[in-house]
């Protein structure tokens, strides 16, 4: 199991950042594509932490044409000797039609074919295929040698989708090589809900589970004094809080039963009561969703809970700790996996 860090680091600060992730044991960085481009900063981050693998965890695939974001990731493979990988989604509906202006529906239909084109234009530079991809959403059938970058010597970048419902999922283990586990999830959802639709994605290609990659994103809640560790309880319940509006994130919600919820989360979202929606999220449910205690206790919540599915863990921790808590947690992470 290899573990990742959040790399929330902008331009400027991006190289210090990745070296500090990388000397705190991480096993690679993973950036979001949140106020900021995801790709640009892990450049720099490859550039500075050489041993770091480098991750879109994710960018959002719709706005950009297969076409962009194939040429993005074929640059970044290369610069970073075949340590990158290209983690997209599909982001929710309103994000993708208000904010980015293009269209959503059907979303798993149309990821689908996204990752069949953009693996068209990896067949073609790296296979010499011709490049003839016609689908019902994306049509790419022209390459000419100015515009061929070649072969990459690092070979072509993997591929993770990351998906929450049970058709994304299922794209993911048919045409994805590695499905991201939405932060928002619960060990009964995962192994219940979500791991089927892999294995039945991969049945579908003709393909082992060993040939995918499963990297789960994983909250925790922990801090070096009391005051540290309820900071950081009340950062993740407002993050669960808003996570928990969103209706697209109720099939998580009902796998603890708290699908119930919901309704009440999105109404105080629309009313702009971020600190209520906060409130309303119990011990039972941060539990639920989060790996919560001392950091003595973190490593072992994570492998019990994930060690039988992830081959990858994304350390989700959006708040501020003392130095030492988190390579003192990865050094543990290591232990138990037999990874000294």
């Amino acid at each position: 199991m290899k573990i990742d860090g959040p790399f929330y680091a902008g331009l400027e600060g991006a190289a210090a950042e990745a070296q500090r992730l990388e000397a705190e044991g991480y096993d690679g960085v993973y950036t979001l594509e949140g106020s900021s481009d995801p790709f640009l900063p892990l450049a720099i981050a490859s550039e500075h932490a050489p041993r770091l693998d480098i991750a879109t965890g994710i960018a959002v695939a719709f706005p950009r044409n297969p076409s962009h974001i194939a040429y993005s990731a074929w640059d970044l493979q290369r610069f970073s000797k075949g340590k990158f990988l290209l983690g997209i989604g599909s982001q929710v509906k309103a994000h993708i039609e208000k904010r980015f202006g293009v269209a959503f529906d059907p979303p798993a239909a149309r990821m689908r074919e996204y990752i069949q084109a953009v693996k068209a234009f990896f067949d073609c530079w790296q296979d010499g295929k011709p490049l003839d991809f016609q689908g019902q959403f994306y049509r790419h059938t022209l390459m000419t040698p100015m515009f061929n970058p070649g072969p990459n010597p690092y070979g072509k970048p993997p591929i993770l989708l990351g998906a929450l419902g049970p058709k994304m999922t299922h794209v993911a283990g048919e045409v994805a090589d590695g499905l991201i586990v939405h932060p928002f999830n619960t060990q009964v959802f995962v192994e219940q809900e979500q791991l089927p639709q892999v294995l039945s994605g991969l049945q579908a290609s003709g393909r082992d589970r060993s040939e995918f990659t499963i990297q789960v994103t994983a909250i925790c809640v922990t801090g070096a004094t009391e005051a540290e560790y309820e900071a950081a309880k009340t950062s993740v319940k407002g993050l669960l809080g808003f996570y928990g509006s969103t209706p697209a994130y109720i099939p998580p919600m009902n796998s603890v039963g708290y699908g119930g919820l919901q309704p009440e989360l999105n109404r105080l979202s629309k009313a702009g009561q971020w600190d209520a929606m906060g409130q309303l999220i119990d011990d039972d449910f941060l539990n639920a969703f989060a790996v919560t205690g001392e950091p003595s206790t973190i490593a072992r919540q994570l492998v019990d809970r994930y060690g039988t599915v992830a081959d990858r863990i994304s350390i989700y921790a959006p708040y501020q700790s003392s130095p030492g808590v988190w390579s003192s947690i990865i050094r543990d992470i290591k232990q138990l996996t037999g990874r000294h």
